[in-house]
């Protein structure tokens, strides 16, 4: 088993939608950054990265870069998801906390479980998702994302004997 941690933020922009988890959220502002700036997705692909120890997402993907301008955070997430399997790994869950002040997750957040879970082939039980808001923090114009992720080693497959005619 692996266990990987994943954090990213991102300030609250006006002028661009709002993605969270890979689903688009109504509100006036979205999240500044290099690519979509889906902290959830940012802070998931951080975790994977992280649990194999390989390099994180602003050294795979790097905001120098013009190709990851307004890029789709799914990217990323399923790069990571590739070197998991690749490390010999599976997911067996994810356990992620967003805080931001607004807007409201809970109306949203059966559909990103079901999108992260989506993205990662695995089920919505498998995907927690928690939403708090900053209180006293003075963070009321950002949206954070703390991710923690469990993996198991893949079974191997033993090889067939060949077929004998």
């Amino acid at each position: 088993m692996r266990i990987g941690s994943g954090f990213d933020s991102h300030e609250f922009r006006p002028g661009i939608p709002l993605k969270i988890g890979g689903i688009t959220l109504p509100h006036d502002k979205g999240l500044g950054g290099h690519s979509d700036g889906d902290v959830l997705l940012h802070a998931i692909t951080d975790a994977l990265l992280g649990a194999i120890a390989a390099p994180d997402i602003g050294a795979l993907f790097p905001p120098s870069n013009p190709k990851w301008k307004g890029a789709d955070s799914a990217i990323f997430l399923r790069e990571a998801l590739k070197r998991v399997r690749d490390a010999g790994y599976r997911v067996a869950n994810i356990d992620a906390s967003l805080i931001l002040a607004a807007p409201k997750i809970g109306p949203h957040a059966a559909v990103i479980r079901a999108r992260v879970a989506e993205l990662l082939g695995l089920h919505c039980d498998c995907v927690g998702l928690k939403a708090k808001t900053p209180e006293g923090l003075n963070l009321d114009n950002a949206a954070l994302a703390h991710v923690v992720v469990l993996l198991e080693k893949t079974p191997r497959q033993k090889k067939k004997a060949p077929k004998r005619k």
